[in-house]
């Protein structure tokens, strides 16, 4: 039983259903990984982040049930991540985006020191991908790069190749595994394009261990249960996801989902990480605050604050713009490279009604 990582509320135990299957028999990302991924006994796989987490774990095992080697990083590091492909000549790896983010943000000269030619198929999963970040990654590695959508609950997946995702900007992919329904408040099935949360149907029946009431709130009437995304589908059946319902700002009324100032935020280059979620304000309910990791700690301060809003304000609307910005040397991310956004929340939520998410 693998546990949840807790980025948005304590980890929880995910106990999914038994097969009945005879021990060693094809699992269901095994049977996606050979449609997709194109393991094989000569696959070198390359993991930047942890095996006590559900993907790194399965998909390192996954590796070496079609007979590849798996290449284990302690840590992160950008750098060194690129010497490895080099080193060991990896063929296959999985990141998330705030990886590309800092790949990118290397020195075009020590980005050009390795030879990363083996290189076959990047996988990358855990958060939606800035647009332009996906774009420049395709650009330097190829169109080798795939992205899927799914949780540690197996209740769907979802998942595109660049040739995909270059047609559709922004997808997570179209399902492989259960079938998407997008649903308002009310649940009412949303049409194409109208963002609502998130369920699956037809796919692996789930619990969450010692804990019947977070099961029953991940179901609808229907059945169908969701991992509390928010997202939409478009014309072709391609899922976008717009931000975790547990993240959205009520500020003056208005919804506002922070995802989207992120994904721009990080484009800046004196941006090295950000996260963007609801403070207090006695005025608004809640304000749209930035807490903001810069390349280099020297430059935080009033005029790269001022400088950040205005970058946003030239391509948001202002509603969705952070009106006040802090600085910090690291923000907490998990290992894997996500964002522990209710950590930097309780620090400004301290002493307030409101229950952090």
């Amino acid at each position: 039983m693998l546990y949840s990582s807790g980025t948005t509320g304590r980890p929880k135990g995910i106990k999914v259903a038994l097969s009945g299957l005879p021990f060693g028999s094809p699992n269901t990302l095994f049977m996606l990984a050979s449609a997709l991924y194109g393991p094989s006994e000569g696959t070198i796989y390359l993991s930047p982040a942890p095996l006590y987490h559900a993907a790194p774990l399965r998909f390192s095992m996954t590796m070496m049930r079609f007979g590849g080697s798996v290449v284990v990083m302690e840590h992160f590091d950008p750098e060194e991540y690129l010497a490895l492909i080099e080193k060991h000549r990896v063929t296959h790896s999985q990141v998330v985006p705030t990886m590309f983010a800092r790949l990118l943000k290397l020195d075009p000269a020590v980005r050009g020191k390795y030879d990363v030619s083996s290189l076959q198929c990047i996988i990358h999963a855990a958060a939606p991908c800035p647009i332009p970040v996906k774009e420049q990654m395709i650009a330097w590695w190829g169109p080798i790069i795939h992205e899927y959508y799914a949780g540690t609950e197996g209740n769907g997946f979802c998942a595109c190749n660049s040739a995909e995702w270059l047609a559709h900007k922004g997808t997570v992919g179209r399902p492989l595994f259960g079938v998407p329904h997008i649903v308002d408040d009310e649940g009412k099935e949303l049409p194409a394009f109208e963002p609502g949360t998130i369920y699956f149907s037809d796919g692996t029946e789930f619990q969450y261990h010692n804990d019947p009431e977070k099961t029953a709130s991940s179901r609808n009437d229907k059945g169908w249960s969701t991992l509390g995304d928010i997202g939409y589908l478009d014309a072709d059946g391609f899922l976008f996801l717009t931000d975790r319902k547990a993240n959205m700002i009520i500020s003056g009324g208005v919804n506002i989902y922070p995802q989207e100032a992120e994904n721009l935020l990080i484009t800046h280059p004196k941006v090295a990480d950000v996260a963007v979620f609801g403070v207090p304000d006695p005025d608004w309910g809640e304000a749209v605050k930035a807490v903001v990791q810069p390349a280099d700690m020297a430059d935080a301060g009033p005029a790269l604050e001022a400088e950040l809003i205005a970058f946003c304000r030239e391509n948001l609307s202002h509603v969705k713009c952070p009106k006040t910005v802090d600085f910090e040397a690291e923000l907490p991310r998990h290992p894997t490279g996500k964002l522990y956004k209710r950590l930097l929340k309780d620090r400004y939520w301290q002493g307030e009604a409101r229950r952090i998410a």
